[in-house]
């Protein structure tokens, strides 16, 4: 008797542990889920959320039409973003175009991109917190607050997209030109984030009761893996080459020096370029009404000297109508310091500074023969100057006698830019590169004895550049800052490039992202391979899986909502009591 008590109490006790282990089994994500359906849909209790059962929609219908919104605002907020980031290398130019038509000076670019990456980090949370969600099994409701939010990052992301497009167009090519470098990269993202959805995808697929319903969610998954799998066949990126075929580094040309170290088109901002190493200058020349040629890049003094201070009432007059005895009288360099013009502007020495702050306006005779002494090559835009200036039809005649006669520059340092009679610059300096602001046929740039092409980066090609370098014209592209864009005209032919980032770009060895195409080949066809593994790992575990509990009718049920509780209770009174 005391032997089958004591076996009797032996089975109740193990039946108790077996009991015990499918509960911590059904228990042991509940802090995990509580979390992700608190910060989706605030719903922190058990009893506030459902699970989905076999063959049900993950989510109500109002929930099924509110989903493709969070996916479209995700989409539309990482285009946003990658946009505003790639748009990184002209924010001074944004910063600008804002300064000229609000009246005051302030960065912007750092707003919209502050902008940009909160609402897309906001939007992916949600996103990530509903593939897990789904990967859980949990039905999704997405809290008004978070709705709410969805819809304003949404339109947010579309009026940004709108306006800049209208204001900014050529945005579009930078972002085209971002993508043969980062082409490859983006390709490997896509593929892990297809990998990570691969396992909500499958646990509803698996556990879909109908074919037509399984079909709905696996084949628009399969359709764009396999888009991703095959995209490659048809990708380009200069940087993809073989060994031994990169061309020379590109010559650095300083624009207007070297802004981020010091104030534009000062001496301080050319020396700058010269001790770090540039190849050449670059600046913008207007001239005085007793005509001195200067260098100054705006129409008025007032961004780039104290003027408001000294002749408020002049400081929307045209620089070109200020006699050369008052110009020189402006501060051109405390401006730098108080509007901070650029994001990233490099660290000053106190003596850096103290020079910065006592920079003054200079001369085009100064400029050339500070390039000159160094031996740097020269470009710049000549302004012609406005309506009843005395030197309106003389400008390029005093340019020229400034040039040849008062510095008498080495000729061939000189890369001539301006179009306006182009004959007789050549016949009173024929050692002058040539240069032209605008692509042409071959045959017009020989006719026309043009050495050298300078053009806005969005025009760049390498097609282009190697056509022309076949005819021995090179190419010269402006403003490149960031080393991405750099590298793609490395990567692409580039003779030089106009820069206000010197001193950073002189550092980069060789191009980023540069592999030969076996190394990509490789890469692609490793990443296809793995991911293909990792997909058919996940559907093949959430299969069995699914067969197995549907194998098992003792592990069917809900957690507390399906009957766990009631189907320990009677595993219990299944067990005989025996008195002692």
């Amino acid at each position: 008797m005391e032997a089958s008590s004591t076996s009797l109490k032996r089975l109740k006790f193990g039946k108790l542990k077996v009991v015990r282990r499918r509960l911590l089994q059904r228990y042991e994500h509940q802090p995990f889920i509580s979390c992700l359906a608190g910060f989706y849909s605030c719903r922190w209790k058990r009893y506030q959320r459902e699970r989905t059962e076999p063959g049900k929609c993950c989510c109500k219908m109002r929930e099924c039409m509110f989903f493709p919104l969070l996916v479209g605002a995700f989409c539309l907020s990482l285009v946003f973003l990658y946009m505003s980031s790639g748009a990184k290398n002209d924010y001074n130019n944004f910063d600008w175009y804002t300064y000229i038509n609000l009246g005051f000076w302030f960065l912007w670019s750092l707003v919209v991109l502050t902008v940009a990456v909160v609402s897309f980090m906001y939007i992916a949370l949600l996103l990530v917190l509903a593939m897990c969600l789904l990967a859980e099994g949990q039905q999704l409701y997405l809290h008004w607050s978070h709705k709410m939010g969805t819809l304003l990052v949404l339109g947010l992301s579309i009026s940004a997209l709108f306006v800049i497009s209208v204001l900014w167009g050529q945005i579009w090519q930078t972002v085209r030109l971002s993508f043969q470098i980062t082409a490859p990269y983006l390709h490997i993202g896509a593929i892990a984030i297809m990998v990570l959805l691969s396992w909500p995808v499958a646990l509803h697929a698996v556990r879909a009761d109908k074919k037509v319903v399984r079909v709905i969610i696996v084949g628009p998954y399969l359709a764009i893996l396999l888009f991703l799998f095959l995209i490659p066949l048809g990708m380009y990126s200069p940087c993809i080459r073989e060994m031994g075929t990169l061309g020379p580094k590109p010559a650095l040309i300083g624009h207007r020096g070297a802004p981020m170290l010091a104030p534009e088109n000062t001496e301080m901002s050319f020396q700058k370029t010269i001790e770090h190493g540039g190849d050449g200058l670059e600046t913008d020349v207007t001239i005085s009404y007793d005509g001195i040629p200067f260098l100054m890049h705006d129409n008025s003094l007032k961004r780039t000297t104290n003027i408001q201070e000294l002749y408020p009432n002049y400081s929307d007059k045209h620089a070109a109508f200020f006699s050369w005895d008052t110009l020189k009288e402006l501060n051109a360099g405390m401006w730098f310091f108080k509007d901070k013009p650029f994001a990233c502007m490099g660290s000053l020495s106190r003596a850096d500074q103290d020079q910065a702050m006592n920079q003054s306006i200079y001369t085009l005779s100064s400029f050339l023969r500070l390039a000159d002494t160094h031996n740097k090559l020269v470009i710049f835009d000549l302004y012609r100057p406005p309506l009843t200036h005395p030197y309106r039809n003389l400008w390029i005649n005093r340019t020229l006698e400034v040039i040849l006669k008062e510095v008498r520059i080495k000729p061939h340092l000189v890369l001539w830019l301006d179009n306006n009679f182009r004959s007789l610059v050549r016949s009173v300096a024929p050692e002058f590169q040539q240069t032209r602001g605008t692509k042409a046929p071959v045959e017009d740039l020989l006719m026309n004895k043009i050495d050298k092409l300078n053009l806005a980066y969005t025009e760049m090609s390498s097609e282009d550049i190697r056509k022309y370098a076949e005819v021995n014209i090179t190419t010269n592209f402006y403003v490149i800052n960031e080393p991405w864009l750099y590298s793609l005209a490395w990567c692409s032919g580039a003779h030089s490039v106009t820069t206000n980032s010197v001193h950073m770009l002189k550092n980069l060895s060789q191009p980023l992202f540069l592999m030969t195409p076996q190394q990509y080949n490789i890469m692609w066809i490793l990443t296809d391979l793995t991911s293909v593994l990792l997909i058919s790992l996940v559907f093949t575990l959430h299969w069995w899986r699914e067969r197995t509990v549907s194998c098992c009718p003792q592990e069917d049920g809900s957690m507390l909502e399906g009957g766990t509780y009631n189907k320990f209770r009677t595993e219990l009174s299944d067990i005989p009591t025996v008195v002692a």
